[in-house]
């Protein structure tokens, strides 16, 4: 068995434990190994902004870890979530970027977490005339500032 079966079978029975009813198949991302749960309680397996998502993201990976020391970390999305999600996201931050541009005054993204913001960030790397920055702050989710480029 190799690392991202483990994965799978460690999803499929903390949901088993929790009562839900899911398929889990494997993907192959540009940022590693996935997993996609499906299942007709997807809202439930989500939460808000996906924070449940992530929490299951988090304790899979702690788990296979655990046995597994040299696994890579597997990421774990829910009927494609996270994949639109992102699609959104990077539309959503390149007009912003293209408003910077425009009229030069400095925007911000909405919250976002770690990844997404990482995701943020080098996707308007891309945008010549911009720079990004994240402001020191506590906490989960934290904004990106937008502005134009010195």
């Amino acid at each position: 068995m190799n690392d991202v079966d483990a994965a799978k079978m460690i999803l499929e029975s903390l949901l088993g434990k929790l009562g839900f009813e899911v398929q889990i198949e494997r993907e192959d991302t540009p940022d590693g190994p996935g997993l996609n749960i499906l299942s007709g309680d997807s809202k439930y397996l989500i939460g808000n902004n996906g924070d449940r998502l992530e929490d299951l993201q988090y304790l899979t990976n702690r788990i296979l870890i655990r046995h597994y020391p040299d696994a890579p970390r597997v990421r774990v999305d829910c009927d494609r979530y996270r994949l639109s999600h992102e699609e959104d996201l990077i539309a959503t931050v390149r007009e912003i970027a293209m408003q910077v541009l425009a009229d030069g005054k400095q925007r911000k993204v909405k919250p976002l977490n770690a990844y997404y913001r990482r995701l943020a960030h080098n996707c308007l790397a891309e945008v010549e005339g911009v720079a990004t920055s994240s402001p020191p702050g506590s906490g989960r989710y934290k904004r990106i500032e937008v502005t134009k480029a010195s």
